[in-house]
């Protein structure tokens, strides 16, 4: 009951940090990869070490090339994001990348035009937007026969809501991370792992409004009482969900938590390509477990206030 008797104060707290991602995400803009922009990619390594990146964008800027960014790998490796590059601007840009006896020597290049970035970033959008369609169908239908006592309406504007929470936080911290450090960038890996957070999400918050909706058909089946199969004086709305809540909220942390340290394990134990993958889920799972607990359940008793069960 702890929750739901401060529930301003958590959808006040949760709704701030909401805000601020919003803000973050809009104002500092996300940096997007080749994938979404269109340029080349080039992957390679020394023979004797990587020189300092200070060095290797002065080759870059030597080559003509403006607004490359380079990404550090292990010890050797290195990674250079630049625009389209023209046959010309590519092999005089590797010819450079060779510092004296230091032998650079490429082991992949990849290039996206613009109007297949543009494609992908179009698809991507639909994606998610899709997703969110086919979760709130979902949920409005699922719980319809808590109609008697809250309207499906509710359960799914609920849902709304923390799956935008779900999308922005995450989203406003990755922003941080490319706003500060190099390599973050958005890129479809970074959608992949929105569309699993949102999933993640919403199936931990089904969970507890699962639990709602039994304890609802236990305490009260039709209006003013009518039919009821259990106790109903003086119980209330808010104290269904709080019931709901402390009988859940242990197994939502629990297996999140495992998810959580499966994902660091990638991250620090893992490829470099599944880095930023890995980062990404394990904060849209945090996120996501405490928007189900402290933020759906709340909203949806302060959306509906409902009087006890029974009263006439």
């Amino acid at each position: 009951m702890f929750v739901i008797k401060h529930k301003n104060i958590f959808i006040g707290i949760i709704g701030l940090v909401l805000l601020v991602s919003i803000a973050v995400t809009f104002i500092w803009q996300p940096s997007f990869s080749i994938e979404f922009t269109g340029g080349s990619v080039i992957t390679g390594s020394y023979q004797d070490g990587r020189p300092d990146v200070e060095v290797i964008n002065e080759f870059i800027i030597q080559a003509g090339i403006i607004g490359a960014k380079v990404q550090p790998v292990g010890e050797k490796e290195i990674i250079i994001r630049t625009k389209d590059l023209t046959q010309e601007e590519h092999g005089k840009l590797v010819s450079l990348l060779s510092d004296g006896t230091n032998v650079f020597t490429e082991t992949s290049l990849s290039t996206v035009g613009p109007s297949i970035g543009k494609e992908l970033r179009s698809k991507a959008i639909v994606a998610l937007m899709l997703v969110l369609v086919l979760i709130i169908i979902f949920v409005a239908f699922a719980f319809r026969s808590a109609s008697l006592v809250v309207s499906s309406w509710k359960f799914g504007l609920s849902v709304i809501i923390c799956l935008v929470h779900d999308i922005f936080v995450p989203t406003g911290i990755f922003v941080v991370f490319s706003h500060y450090l190099i390599g973050y960038e958005i890129d479809t890996l970074f959608v992949t792992a929105l569309l699993a957070i949102l999933g993640y999400s919403v199936a931990d918050t089904i969970v507890v409004f699962d639990r709602i909706r039994e304890n609802l058909r236990n305490f009260e089946v039709g209006p003013r009482g009518s039919g009821s199969r259990g106790p109903t004086s003086g119980v209330t709305f808010e104290d269904v969900v709080g019931r709901s809540l402390r009988e859940t909220y242990v197994r939502s942390i629990n297996t999140s938590l495992t998810t959580i340290l499966a994902a660091l394990a990638i991250f620090f134990f893992g490829g470099v390509a599944t880095k930023h993958f890995a980062l990404m889920l394990a904060i849209g799972i945090a996120t996501g477990t405490y928007s189900s607990i402290l933020l759906a359940s709340p909203l949806l008793v302060l959306i509906s206030s409902k009087p006890k069960y029974g009263s006439k």
